[in-house]
């Protein structure tokens, strides 16, 4: 398995893709020309035809011996420019009665694009059968969601400070949000589906037309709309445990339409991103892998020609890393080529 730019080639299997992620997942609509497009902007951001803050860096998971897609990432390189990026900020507002000395505290949602300009990790999405069983050894997750960190380490300067995450938020049995039943219903004349649609298909401006000014207070929302606030979808929650790991965390701001939560931090202090060093390869015909899963991730250094991979050794005292011949192919790389490299396993 590796990780690499998405291609041409890739749109039958990236549509593919996108049939299966499900209700709640914008960022890949099954639209083929909008996937198309998709494909076209993220080989312009990879060549860097485009201005840093319009790049959006769209990745797959390669299983080499099929030849299928079995996942996808992207990173976009700075979140609400061309279409505003719309949040609910969880507030606190204090009322209080002298003469009946009585003081309370309200939870209310307040509509902001205080994200705007930041960089967002986005689109994490492994089809059902590169999860689980033998899968896991693999550590299929754990790639997709770490290598992100090695490519922003890697060319930190087309970053800018802070990063986030939107989290998939809850659904019940029939698939249905019950705070979008609850809150956006009322205020779109579409169902939860077409809404998601057009946030996808980046038709967002109907959101800050439509949706109230003022403070939303929490307790008039329905019960189970307020437990849906910055929870996640029940499939989200290894890919928010992976985030948290990483150093992101919940500051109060959940999704408008579902509820939920989006986690950030600094670049600087995310896990990934410091504990990520520059090393140089070195072929080793017949080098043996330890036994166990690996815990090494090791990235090309060439933007165009980006790869990612789990490599079965670490660097030595003098930044040396031995691939296998089959690591070196899988990178792409030949002895004496410069490699971005991460312990999984490291403490931060």
């Amino acid at each position: 398995m590796r990780i690499r730019p998405i291609a041409q080639g890739d749109l039958d299997e990236l549509q593919a893709l996108a049939r299966e992620t499900g209700v709640g997942f914008t960022s890949l609509p099954d639209n083929r020309d909008f996937l198309a497009a998709k494909i076209d902007s993220a080989i312009a951001a990879f060549e860097e035809r485009l201005p840093a803050n319009r790049r959006n860096y769209f990745f797959v998971l390669e299983d080499e011996g099929s030849g299928r897609l079995a996942g996808c990432c992207a990173i976009e390189g700075e979140v609400g420019h061309e279409v505003p990026f719309y949040h609910y900020r969880v507030g606190t507002l204090a009322h209080s009665s002298v003469q009946l000395d009585l003081h309370r505290t309200i939870d209310t949602l307040f509509l902001c694009s205080d994200h705007t300009g930041d960089a967002e990790v986005a689109s994490l999405f492994l089809r059902p059968a590169y999860r689980g069983g033998d899968r896991r050894e693999q550590r299929n997750g754990p790639l997709v969601s770490m290598m992100r960190w090695l490519f922003m380490a890697e060319f930190r300067d087309r970053f800018p400070d802070k990063v986030l995450a939107e989290m998939r938020g809850v659904f019940n049995e029939q698939g249905r949000s019950p705070f979008w039943d609850c809150l956006g219903a009322n205020f779109f004349p579409l169902d939860f589906d077409e809404a998601d649609r057009l946030t996808g298909l980046g038709q967002k401006s109907f959101i800050g037309e439509l949706m109230p000014k003022y403070p939303i207070y929490t307790p008039f929302l329905s019960e189970a709309a307020r437990a849906c606030i910055g929870r996640v979808h029940e499939q989200t929650r290894p890919a928010l445990a992976m985030l948290k790991k990483e150093g992101l965390r919940w500051e109060g701001y959940i999704d408008i339409f579902d509820g939920g939560p989006t986690v950030e931090a600094y670049i600087d202090d995310v896990r990934g991103v410091r504990l990520s060093r520059r090393c140089r390869a070195e072929v080793v015909s017949g080098l043996a892998a330890p036994a166990g899963r690996p815990r090494w991730l090791a990235a090309t250094t060439v933007m165009a020609d980006f790869r990612a991979a789990w490599v079965s050794h670490g660097p030595d005292e003098e930044g040396v890393i031995r691939l296998s011949p089959d690591e070196a192919a899988r990178l792409e790389v030949e002895s004496g080529a410069p490699l971005r490299v991460l312990d999984s396993e490291e403490e931060g």
